[in-house]
């Protein structure tokens, strides 16, 4: 059975930011672009019924920003 993310998996979701994109800086990131990231992830699948919005963008921003601390 595969894992898959889920939007609500903001620490998975930061750590696997941080593995795919070590020389990005998620301060710098907007989130229409911090929302394509996430979903070309390939451990990460949305759930019908569960869309993202900005602050669950915010949360994986700051999840990120902690990750790289």
């Amino acid at each position: 059975m595969e894992n898959k993310m889920h939007w609500l998996d903001v620490v998975e979701i930061a750590e696997a930011l941080v593995d795919a994109h070590p020389e990005m800086d998620p301060l710098t990131i907007a989130f229409p672009k911090l929302k394509s990231l996430v979903q070309s992830l390939a451990d990460f699948q949305e759930q019908p019924g569960h869309p993202s919005n900005e602050k669950i963008l915010e949360a994986i921003q700051q999840a990120w920003i902690d990750e790289l601390n």
